[in-house]
Order: C-alpha cells, then structure tokens, then sequence
C-alpha cells in the first residue's frame, strides 16, 4: 500500500500485506502471510514469522514469532492471530495445540514453571505437540529468535507477574 518502505537487504516472502505507512529498515525478514496494519515500523535485523499479525502504530524492536500477534509502541505478544489461522485454512485441531502450546510458554501460572527455555523444552516433549507440525513450527521460530546474534523477542507478560 502507499506509503511503505523497505530498507536494504530485506527479504520478503509471499502473500504478505504492508499496510499505509509500513516501515521496514535493513536486513529485515519477513515470511509468509503477514499482515502488517499502518505505521509499523520495524527496526533492523528483525524477523517476522509467518502467519503473524502487527497491530497499528506498531514499533517492531525484536522477532515476532509465527502465528502471533503484536502491538505497542514497544510491540508486545498479544496472542495468536486466531483469526488469520483460520482465513488460511488451519484446522480447528491445529488451533487448539497452538493455542494449548502458547499458554504453556508465555501464559505459565505455576511459578515453578521456569524460564522460557525450560517451557519450551517442556512443550517439545510432549506427545500432545510433538505430533503436530504447526506446534514445532512456533517453538522452532522463537529458539531462533534467541540463536546466535538474534534480537530475541517481543516482550510477553505472563500471569506470575514477571
């Protein structure tokens, strides 16, 4: 749409949509199927996985996993992007185990539930996830986030407070 720029070195996968005003700076990636609303700006080095949503006005600092959605002026998780899931023709199975798998990393309750790390090795190892492949996808996309030279990613709050 109008308004948009895409800096150096990004890489933009398909059937995406960059609404008024999408900001995009150098070496950014995005994946499939995103949906970005007006004035979203994402800095360098960010990913944007697949299937995510970016709510308006927006300000993109760190990964956004797939099948998410962020907002904020310092963008933070807001859940799945349920709606998208279903647009794209996700299976009600798929979005249950998605949905399950989310709570499980970033809504956690159990204050012995440990770091994300530890959640996300616990949802890896579960039969109820390791079945599905949506689930490995998500997991996959936020280790990512955190190898190497990553940024990691968006903020999230969980219910223990922290």
């Amino acid at each position: 749409m109008g308004s948009c720029h895409i800096a150096h070195d990004c890489k933009i996968g398909n059937n995406n949509i960059l609404a008024n005003g999408t900001l995009l700076a150098g070496h950014v990636i995005v994946q499939d199927h995103v949906h970005t609303a007006g004035a979203t700006v994402v800095h360098q080095f960010c990913r944007i996985g697949s299937f995510s949503f970016i709510g308006g006005g927006s300000v993109i600092s760190q990964d956004v996993p797939m099948y998410t959605m962020v907002s904020g002026e310092r963008a933070e998780l807001r859940g799945l992007n349920i709606e998208g899931l279903r647009r794209h023709s996700f299976s009600d199975a798929e979005i249950r185990s998605l949905r399950s798998a989310y709570r499980k990393i970033f809504m956690s309750s159990n204050s012995d539930s440990g770091g994300l790390d530890q959640r996300l090795a616990e949802v890896e190892q579960l039969d109820d996830f390791v079945k599905v492949p949506v689930v490995s996808s998500m997991v996959q996309s936020i280790r990512d986030s955190f190898a190497g030279s990553s940024r990691g990613i968006c903020r999230y709050r969980h219910r223990n407070g922290s």
